[in-house]
């Protein structure tokens, strides 16, 4: 077992990063900003411009906002200086009523707002705000976390100047890990220290099962849910995890006012690190302690990850997100710690080159494609097949197999990234 500080330690990273959400991650995030701005102007602002890193602006861009039937940043934007409560985190627009949204889109339609990108040399995950009225002007800054505001000024008066604090993009916690310390955690941990992670099976099922009530973005959880689904992919563990976890994406991107439990600011890994491990554990007849363990072991894993890679990147946070699920399952299913790592192994293998393209509805069939691979590589794992050192990105240390994930990603994929977002905002419009 590991030392009680460390324990604790461990345990407020996961509080940290495993928090609820409505709504994709980087509207909020924007919309939390230009909240923060607005209160502290005191008044409704009569112009907002809003400058954005790339990455924020990517996977902002084509994603439903809740509450409002519209898409992209600038009702969020409008809602957040208009009804957006800061002191709610990223659930910030969680008052959205359709009289705010026509409010909303008047203010739109007035032209006070102008969303830019920040120039080049900036964190990758960058938010700043400048309301004013009146002859008066607020600038917010967050950066780092998708909820951590560093700068705010008013009049030129700063109020707050935290941005030295940031010890580089991500802020994230001194405390680094390994694969063998997330799982020795995970498994010996005295289990009371480690129920409240149950917030997130309760928080994620319910929004998938609400999701299949409805009909959002492009129905795949719902269409694998229906008789053309279950006559391909038939009545199976397999099919209800697609199912499961796709749903919940399907809302979320559509922008159903559904919260769900996020990992490493994204609601999406938090689903993709749920979900398969809820559905196969119950359908499986795992202990109630299984379950809470391998939760613990599938989105600290998540985590771990996204330390080295950072939480906004080329790479498609499914890929992490499920690989933490794969570890779970792995567990779940008997594995051992040599046959978890087997199946980090397996993932990184398959999945290292799906690249992120931006917050959206389609992001539920690259989720089901995390799923489909964390199971396939759970399943292979434990019957002690995993791929070798022989091959590609692989090394028999699976931590250094993490670093070749994380350094292509953040490192290599650069040029991508950009790429990307060039494709992005030059579509040719019909």
């Amino acid at each position: 077992m590991l030392a009680k500080e460390k324990r604790e330690q461990i345990i407020s990273l996961i509080h940290k990063e495993v928090v609820p959400a409505i709504g994709c991650t980087e509207p909020m995030a924007v919309a939390l900003c230009v909240a923060k701005a607005s209160e502290t102007l005191g008044q409704k602002p009569e112009q907002i411009t809003v400058l954005l890193s790339p990455n924020i602006l990517k996977n902002a861009m084509g994603v439903g906002i809740p509450g409002t039937g519209m898409i992209g940043l600038p009702i969020a934007v409008a809602l957040g200086a208009l009804i957006g409560k800061s002191e709610n985190g990223l659930e910030v627009l969680c008052d959205t009523t359709p009289e705010a949204v026509e409010e909303g889109k008047k203010f739109l339609e007035e032209n006070r707002i102008k969303i830019k990108l920040k120039d080049k040399n900036v964190d990758k995950l960058y938010i700043e705000a400048t309301c004013s009225a009146n002859g008066s002007t607020v600038v917010a800054i967050i950066a780092g976390r998708h909820d951590n505001i560093v700068y705010l000024a008013k009049d030129e008066r700063i109020l707050l100047d935290a941005r030295d604090e940031i010890q580089n993009e991500e802020n994230w916690s001194p405390l680094k890990l390994t694969l063998r310390e997330v799982y020795d955690f995970a498994i010996s941990t005295p289990l009371e220290e480690l129920k409240f992670i149950n917030e997130a099976r309760e928080l994620n099922e319910k929004a998938s099962e609400e999701a299949l009530k409805g009909n959002y973005g492009h129905n795949l959880g719902k269409i694998l849910s229906r008789p053309l689904g279950r006559g391909i992919m038939g009545e199976s563990m397999f099919s209800h995890m697609l199912s499961a976890t796709s749903s919940a994406c399907d809302a979320r991107m559509a922008g159903a006012m559904i919260p769900v439990m996020s990992n490493s600011g994204s609601g999406n890994q938090g689903i993709a690190a749920t979900m398969p491990i809820v559905v196969f554990a119950e359908e499986n007849h795992n202990t109630d302690e299984e379950l809470t363990r391998a939760l613990i072991l599938s989105h600290l894993t998540a985590i771990y990850i996204k330390q080295s890679l950072g939480r906004l990147s080329a790479l498609c946070g499914c890929v992490v997100a499920s690989t933490g699920s794969s570890c779970g399952l792995t567990y779940l299913m008997g594995g051992n710690f040599e046959q978890i790592s087997y199946s980090v192994k397996n993932m990184i293998a398959n999945l290292a080159g799906m690249v992120c393209d931006g917050a959206k509805p389609s992001c539920a069939l690259k989720v089901s494609s995390g799923v489909s691979t964390a199971v396939l590589s759970a399943m292979l794992a434990v019957q002690n097949q995993y791929v070798t050192s022989a091959e590609g990105l692989i090394e028999d240390d699976v931590d250094s197999c993490i670093y070749n994930l994380t350094r292509l990603a953040s490192e290599g994929m650069d040029d991508t990234d950009r790429m990307v977002l060039d494709i992005m905002t030059h579509k040719k419009k019909k």
